[in-house]
C-alpha cells in the first residue's frame, strides 16, 4: 500500500534531515583532524596511513564478528561492478589520506584547507554533470562565490597547489563512488571491503618502515595509544559520511563540505601556529560569504519541507 503523499514527504524530509546531521558530524570531525595527526609526530605519513588501514580493518572485523554479518560478502564477490567500485573507492581514499597527512606533518595545513575548499566545487560538479542533480538559485550563487574564492586563494598561494588539487579530486571522486555504492552496501560493509583491499598494502608499508628503522609504534605508551586509536578515528567519520551519502543528494554533500576547511584553517592558525597572510584571509572571507548563502538556502529549504512559506526579506 502506497503511503499518502504528505506522509511520504514527511518521511523523505526526515531522511534528508538525518543525512544532513550525519554529514555535519562527519565534516566536523574531519575539521579537527590536524590536531590528531600533528600529535602523531614523529610518525611519517606512510606509517600513519598503514596504521589507519590496519586498525580500521580490525575494528570492522570485530563489529562484523559480533553481528555475525558475513552473508553480504557473497553478493559482493558475485557482482563484478560492485567489486571494482569498492576497489576504486579504496584506492582514491588511500591517496587522499596519505596526501592529507603529509600536508599536516609538513606544516602545510593551509594547502589541505584549500583542497577542501575546492572539494565542494568538484563534488557539486560531479553531482550536476554525472548524476544530473540540480541546484537552487542560492546554491548556484554560493558555488560561484566559492569558485571565486578558490581561484583567488590559488593565485595568492604563489605556486601550483598540487596538494590542494589532489585532495579535492580524490575526495570528490570518493564521494561520487560512495553515492553509487551506498544503495547496494551497508556503511560497515563498504568500509570493511575498502580496508580489506588496502590491508596487504598497509602490511607491506609497515614492514618497509620497520626495515628502514623508521617505525615509531611502541616508542611511548601515549604515542602507541594514539596510533592504535587510528581505526576508530578513521572509521567514525567515514561511516557518518557513508550514511549521509545514502540519504542526501551529492550536491548537498558537496555544499556541507565547506565547514571542514574553515575548521582546518582555524586549527592550523590557532592551534598549530601556521602563518597565513592577510591577503589569504581575504580569500577565506569570500568563502564565508558562500557559507552564509548556503545557510540561508538550507533554512529556506527546511521551512519548505515543513510546509512553511520561505521568509520574504522585503517584508522584514
Amino acid at each position: 500500500m502506497t503511503p499518502p503523499p504528505a506522509v511520504a514527504r514527511s518521511s523523505e524530509a526526515d531522511r534528508v534531515r538525518r543525512g544532513t546531521a550525519y554529514g555535519l558530524l562527519a565534516y566536523g570531525i574531519w575539521g579537527i583532524f590536524p590536531i590528531y595527526f600533528d600529535a602523531l609526530k614523529p610518525a611519517g605519513a606512510w606509517e600513519i596511513l598503514a596504521h589507519r588501514i590496519v586498525w580500521t580493518m580490525l575494528l570492522c572485523l570485530a563489529i562484523l564478528a559480533v553481528r555475525r554479518d558475513w552473508a553480504w560478502m557473497r553478493t559482493v564477490a558475485r557482482n563484478r561492478r560492485l567489486s571494482l567500485g569498492l576497489i576504486a573507492a579504496a584506492l582514491v581514499i588511500a591517496a587522499n589520506w596519505v596526501i592529507y597527512v603529509f600536508a599536516v606533518l609538513s606544516g602545510h595545513t593551509y594547502e589541505a584547507a584549500l583542497g577542501y575548499f575546492l572539494n565542494p566545487l568538484v563534488t557539486v560538479a560531479l553531482g550536476v554533470v554525472i548524476l544530473g542533480e540540480g541546484l537552487r538559485p542560492l546554491q548556484w550563487l554560493a558555488v560561484a562565490v566559492g569558485a571565486i574564492a578558490a581561484i583567488y586563494l590559488t593565485l595568492e598561494g604563489g605556486h601550483f597547489p598540487w596538494i590542494a588539487i589532489s585532495l579535492a579530486l580524490s575526495f570528490g571522486t570518493y564521494g561520487l563512488l560512495k553515492k553509487r555504492l551506498g544503495v547496494a552496501l551497508d556503511p560497515w560493509h563498504s568500509l570493511f571491503a575498502e580496508t580489506a583491499v588496502l590491508t596487504p598494502v598497509a602490511a607491506l608499508i609497515l614492514i618497509l618502515v620497520a626495515g628502514a628503522g623508521d617505525a615509531t609504534y611502541g616508542a611511548s605508551p601515549g604515542h602507541t595509544t594514539l596510533l592504535t586509536l587510528a581505526g576508530i578515528i578513521t572509521a567514525v567519520p567515514l561511516l557518518l559520511f557513508a550514511a549521509a551519502a545514502q540519504r542526501v543528494p551529492l550536491v548537498t554533500i558537496g555544499l556541507i563540505q565547506f565547514m571542514t576547511p574553515v575548521m582546518q584553517l582555524l586549527v592550523g592558525v590557532i592551534v598549530l601556529h601556521e602563518h597565513v597572510s592577510g591577503r589569504l584571509w581575504v580569500g577565506f572571507g569570500i568563502v564565508w560569504i558562500a557559507l552564509l548563502l548556503l545557510t540561508i538556502d538550507s533554512l529556506q529549504a527546511a521551512r519548505r519541507a515543513r510546509g512553511i512559506p520561505p521568509l520574504d526579506p522585503a517584508a522584514a
